[in-house]
């Protein structure tokens, strides 16, 4: 089973953090957020994998070939023109045979096994208050997919689409893709994912949907927060660490390299490689590698690698190499 993964975008809303890292692998509870999903779907039995890449994508392709034993290919896309677009990057590898397209930052928490071994191809869907936000599908009573809308300005439809697709066929998606953009069907000015499916109903395909509970967004500082408390909650509630004068209230993730004291910590608190914390109050909060922080009260915020922060504030979204005094 092959999977696509697109992981090429800028990561704006992430910044500072994606000026110097990929979004994807930006830690989330004890590991980068791509990990969570590689993971995962290795465990599904998806063996090959075609990741397009672009912005800082060197960085990605060397994490994930020194990290997994796995048989990958790396495509860069130049021009950033929609999800679409970059689907279509990877034309060569959409033949007769099924594939899962994966977004590269939202990590997710169903059993992929029934959805792969199912007879129609199918799409991730949870139910939401605020449709607009997202592309929405609309079933007919049998339940199969009718129609699909990227973004739509009137509520049609409440389930929203998770970024996670199964297709029985890759090549009429390769043919539906090849349709929107010879014919140039845009939404908002870019070649949506979307559109390509539409494309495909329209000509016979049939779609169905699955329901996908824990669906957990990294693609902004509070939901990212949010999805590191909901990780660490889920796979740390009993961790067991014990620092010199501190207090760890769980659920945390703290690195065995890192050192700890007279300090209260957690919970939902993630400690990267080698970082030093002392008479220190942190709770809520995701620490990059090599950092050390002194004599502060923080909460709810996203600090970097390599940083140094003395003294005594409340909320912080900082970079690399960032010091504060």
């Amino acid at each position: 089973m092959k999977a696509i993964i697109p992981v090429a975008g800028f990561g704006t809303r992430m910044r500072p953090h994606t000026l110097t890292h990929p979004k994807v692998l930006l830690p989330v509870a004890d590991k980068p957020m791509i990990a969570h999903i590689l993971n995962k779907l290795i465990a599904d039995g998806v063996n090959e994998f075609i990741f397009v890449v672009g912005h800082l994508g060197r960085e990605v392709e060397k994490y994930i070939r020194s990290s997994f034993q796995v048989k990958c290919h790396f495509l860069t896309q130049s021009e950033f023109l929609g999800l679409g677009h970059a689907i279509s990057m990877a034309g060569d590898f959409l033949d007769n045979q099924p594939l899962i397209i994966v977004l590269g930052d939202t990590i997710y928490d169903v059993d992929l096994k029934p959805v792969l071994n199912g007879q129609f191809s199918s799409l991730g869907v949870k139910k939401v208050d605020n449709p607009r936000r997202f592309g929405v599908a609309v079933l007919d009573d049998a339940g199969f997919v009718t129609r699909l809308v990227e973004k739509p300005t009137e509520i049609i439809s409440d389930l929203a689409l998770v970024g996670l697709y199964y297709f029985t066929d890759g090549q009429a998606l390769k043919d539906a893709l090849q349709t929107i953009m010879e014919k140039d069907i845009r939404t908002n000015n870019e070649y949506q994912l979307t559109d390509a499916l539409q494309v495909m109903i329209e000509q016979g395909s049939k779609m169905k949907t699955f329901t996908v509970e824990g669906w957990y967004d990294c693609g902004k500082p509070e939901t990212l927060l949010q999805t590191n408390a909901i990780l660490l909650a889920r796979d740390f509630a009993d961790a067991d660490y014990k620092f010199e004068h501190t207090v760890v209230i769980p659920p945390v993730f703290i690195h065995p390299t890192s050192k700890l004291k007279n300090t209260v910590i957690g919970p939902h608190v993630t400690v990267g490689e080698n970082c030093e914390i002392e008479n220190t109050v942190l709770s809520n909060s995701i620490l990059g590698i090599d950092s050390k922080i002194k004599n502060t009260v923080l909460s709810d915020s996203i600090l970097g690698d390599h940083i140094r922060i003395e003294g005594k504030n409340q909320k912080f979204n900082i970079g690399d190499y960032s010091q504060t005094e």
